[in-house]
């Protein structure tokens, strides 16, 4: 009996010193853009833009994304509104279902909007994912980047979008929702490119502007009370994309008013580490809820630009005295990284 109760010590310290000792490198997987993971009953459900299909992984450690139970949850059909360049995908559970969000056209991307599925399964790799329709303000403009998120009891939406119906400018708006599904209040704009570091978007294509300014890829974050919301500022086909901070001042999301702006990027390249262009975050806390934690997209190389050499990478992130978050330095690839604590 000694000897079993030896070994059984024996094999729970070296379970701790494993967990303590694991790490991957980033990236996670070798292309990925727009990375987005939710987590829950003990596994991660990751998903990022394939542009034609929505493909959702499940892994019990973010680190084994490569290794990911996969399943295409959405092809969408021909011929429809939502049937091209599907971008920036998120997979969450709301109020006892499973919701997938994303932007689509029809190949034009002045028509971009933002589209929802609905799965009642309480495991999204099963039951059938429904096509909902469209999740839209009254003004049914231009939209990308949709993030849903729940805040002291109520349900809002915070996404990229255009305040006209010309291409030129991106700005960050938020609305509260009815439901998962709907909208029900007029949307608000919170942020637009107002500092330089926001400004880096010239284009070269003869069909485009030839200049455009950027705010996407809207995030929500919440820190006890405090509610913040992280976006991407600048043209993500340059070197220069990063992340910026908005921070909420005041008690309701919809005062515009009462959205403070960090006047300097928050999580930027990083020229010695040999990461670019990172943006398009998401959150996740780690398995034992002790650790936050950043998933974000970046290049490998200067030049790289806005395509399928964006790939997804994680990293632990802290907080500030004034209560803001601190990302740190995004770590240069290969470079071990512990996995989030209480991984399995």
């Amino acid at each position: 009996m000694k000897k079993y109760l030896l070994l059984l010590a024996c094999g729970a310290m070296s379970m701790t010193a494993w967990s303590q000792k694991a790490t991957f490198t980033n990236p996670l997987l070798p292309s990925g853009p727009d990375p987005y993971s939710f987590y829950k009953d003990g596994n991660y459900f990751y998903i990022h833009t394939e542009g034609d299909k929505l493909l959702l992984r499940k892994a019990k450690s973010i680190a084994d994304l490569a290794n990911a139970e996969q399943k295409t949850i959405f092809v969408p059909p021909a011929g429809k509104a939502w049937s091209k360049e599907l971008w920036a995908p998120e997979v969450m559970f709301l109020r006892g279902k499973w919701y997938a969000y994303f932007a689509a056209d029809n190949g034009k991307n002045i028509n971009h909007r933002m589209y929802v599925l609905e799965n009642a399964s309480p495991d999204p790799m099963k039951g059938e994912w429904v096509f909902k329709g469209k999740v839209v303000d009254k003004t049914d403009k231009w939209a990308i980047d949709g993030d849903v998120f729940e805040y002291k009891g109520k349900l809002y939406m915070v996404w990229s979008g255009w305040e006209g119906d010309v291409n030129g400018q991106q700005d960050i708006y938020i609305a509260r929702m009815k439901d998962p599904l709907t909208i029900e209040s007029d949307r608000v704009r919170i942020s637009f490119p107002k500092y330089d570091w926001e400004k880096h978007g010239d284009i070269g294509n003869p069909d485009d502007p030839p200049h455009i300014n950027v705010n996407e890829g809207p995030q929500a974050l919440i820190h006890g009370n405090e509610l913040f919301v992280v976006y991407s500022g600048s043209a993500c086909w340059t070197d220069f994309y990063a992340l910026g901070l908005l921070r909420l001042k005041g008690n309701d999301p919809l005062d515009a008013a009462t959205w403070e702006k960090s006047s300097e990027p928050v999580f930027r390249q990083s020229t010695e580490n040999g990461v670019f262009a990172t943006g398009h975050n998401s959150f996740f806390k780690s398995p034992d809820g002790k650790e936050d934690w950043i998933l974000y997209h970046a290049n490998s190389n200067p030049g790289d630009g806005c395509g399928t050499k964006r790939s997804p990478r994680a990293q632990p992130f802290t907080w500030k005295a004034d209560g803001t978050p601190d990302f740190g330095v995004p770590v240069k690839a290969g470079q071990p990284v512990p996995v989030p604590s209480g991984s399995k």
